[in-house]
């Protein structure tokens, strides 16, 4: 176990400098870089992301900045390398765990993420543990109740949900419940209160979740469906093959033959599901949700750093991303050992 561990692990490395040199390629042809936008305001004018790219030679305003203030502009932001050293550079700076400041924001990447992560981990582990604590019980209901009246009437109640997009649930919930039209019970904004700090510990708990309760209800109504019909299927499936039908035909009572026998083997392919699950709902479930309900997280820094070309906090959180993706997918593995000690990594052959 502990070899296929460790190359799994080393696998992460070339996994990761193929991502961030792809992204960083194309980041190359995209027009409206940090240098422009700077050339732009320093014109009194606001960049509409047109013209050269930022890695070119030519840029808008040339004509009313003077060429020795752009070239400081460069190498104020780094641009006075060619792009093989530039991701060189980076990428050595990564080794070090240096992901260099944001542009316009005047702080660390790892400040800016290290202060938004506790909002997105909330949204994406209450959101991932509610949709798996209602769906895999409920799928599994569907499957022992399959075709009745509680099947049909459940799987249309769930279809209606996932056809809803979450962010526009979530506006709902904002009229019906947080100062709109109608009722006031919940906050705006914000993971918690200002008075927060002087709380007591109860008092800060029960914040907290005063806080959250609108965010999560709006990501885990439409979460439902995929992993609902997913744990049916999958229990259909196991129910239908022959050791069921010898473990009943044994005399085991039927909780005994659904959880002993059938669970085991169901929860495979749910637990497969649980690492790009969470990572969805944590870096691009989020995204909307945040904005919404004011709550600054990862997914609406990344998002704008994207927007505002700012590239090393757009690199900083896509390897902070695709590091958590490619750890949870190891993880994921490792859980079907837990549910299935039968199977051994060791035994399959490279």
């Amino acid at each position: 176990m502990w070899s296929y561990v460790l190359k799994r692990l080393l696998l992460m490395i070339p996994t990761l400098l193929g991502i961030l040199l792809i992204t960083f390629v194309i980041t190359q042809f995209v027009p409206g870089g940090p240098v422009e936008q700077m050339v732009a305001q320093l014109q009194g004018i606001e960049s509409g992301g047109e013209g050269p790219s930022s890695a070119g030679s030519g840029y808008r305003g040339r004509q009313g900045v003077d060429a020795k203030r752009i070239e400081e502009i460069k190498v104020l932001y780094g641009f006075d390398k060619p792009p093989h050293e530039r991701f060189l550079l980076m990428m050595k700076n990564y080794l070090t765990f240096d992901f260099g400041n944001s542009f316009f924001r005047d702080r660390s990447v790892v400040a800016l993420v290290a202060e938004k992560m506790p909002v997105s981990i909330s949204l994406g582990l209450w959101t991932t543990l509610i949709v798996y604590l209602v769906s895999i019980p409920l799928g599994i209901a569907k499957a022992v109740r399959d075709g009745s009246r509680f099947d049909v009437v459940s799987s249309g109640a769930i279809i209606v949900g996932y056809a809803i997009p979450s962010f526009l649930f979530a506006v709902l919930l904002l009229v019906l419940f947080a100062g709109g039209s109608y009722l006031s019970w919940f906050p705006l904004r914000g993971l918690t209160s200002e008075n927060w700090a002087q709380l007591g510990p109860l008092d800060k708990v029960l914040d907290y979740l005063w806080h959250i309760a609108l965010p999560v209800t709006a990501m885990v109504i439409g979460g439902f469906a995929t992993l609902t019909m997913l744990t049916k299927n999958s229990f259909l499936d196991q129910i239908a093959q022959q050791y069921v039908v010898t473990a009943r035909a044994k005399g085991l009572p039927e909780r005994r033959v659904l959880y002993g026998h059938v669970f085991r083997n169901a929860m495979l392919i749910v637990i497969a599901g649980f690492p790009s699950a969470f990572v969805g709902i944590l870096f691009t479930g989020s995204v909307l949700i945040e904005v919404i309900f004011s709550l600054d997280g990862l997914g609406l820094l990344g998002f704008e750093a994207a927007i505002n070309r700012d590239y090393p906090v757009m690199f900083g959180t896509l390897f902070f991303f695709s590091l958590l993706g490619l750890v949870m997918n190891l993880v994921g593995d490792l859980m079907y050992t837990v549910v299935d000690p039968r199977i051994d990594f060791e035994a399959r052959k490279a």
